[in-house]
């Protein structure tokens, strides 16, 4: 069984002070890398020394350390993600130089201790992974299939009409998939099957 992952509830930030350099983490929940990339624009303070950043969208992930000492800054942030289990996040860190070096350790303690205790304290919301299917209905059994839509927790994708009904395409939660099946077999007399589209 894979692990439950989360997302952020809303954007979330945390501050902290290190021998008198300030990193302010601020944290939001992405749906794209073109998202996470505009959320950086955003955010970045282009007086601050550094601007390091790290987002995971499930397979997908990228960081940056921004000037920073290489692995010393993105992928400390990006460990702090996997670490609590967040996905579809995008995380920036923004440095302030206060005139004490911290070294390598210590960068890396600070950029993935702020992105840690940001993400610790944000408002969580559990993703649920949901698998795109398609099938076909007669007109009689439409109503009743959408009546039930939300029951199944089922996003309803596409929907294309024939002459005998409609051809759908739904994306919904892996353990909802053999009760969609049941109702779907009970609608068409065991006439229509769901296919799992890739």
């Amino acid at each position: 069984m894979s692990p439950v992952l989360c997302t952020l509830a809303q954007p979330a930030t945390a501050l902290q002070e290190i021998k008198k350099s300030r990193f302010l983490c601020q944290a939001a929940p992405v749906s794209s890398p073109a998202a996470a990339l505009a959320f950086l624009q955003q955010v970045a303070d282009p007086q601050a020394t550094h601007n390091c950043w790290a987002y995971r969208l499930g397979q997908n992930y990228r960081f940056s350390d921004d000037g920073e000492p290489a692995g010393t800054a993105g992928k400390p942030m990006l460990q702090a993600l996997d670490g609590q289990g967040f996905d579809a996040v995008m995380l920036v860190v923004t440095r302030w130089y206060g005139g004490i070096k911290l070294g390598a350790g210590g960068l890396m303690r600070a950029y993935g201790g702020v992105a840690a205790e940001c993400l610790r304290l944000a408002d969580r919301i559990v993703l649920v992974h949901k698998t795109e299917v398609g099938f076909a209905l007669p007109f009689a059994g439409l109503a009743i299939l959408k009546a039930r839509l939300a029951e199944f927790e089922a996003d309803l994708l596409a929907e294309e009409f024939t002459a005998e009904g409609a051809e759908l395409r739904l994306a919904l939660p892996d353990p909802q998939m053999a009760a969609l099946e049941r109702l779907l077999a009970d609608l068409t007399r065991g006439r229509s099957r769901l296919r799992r589209i890739d």
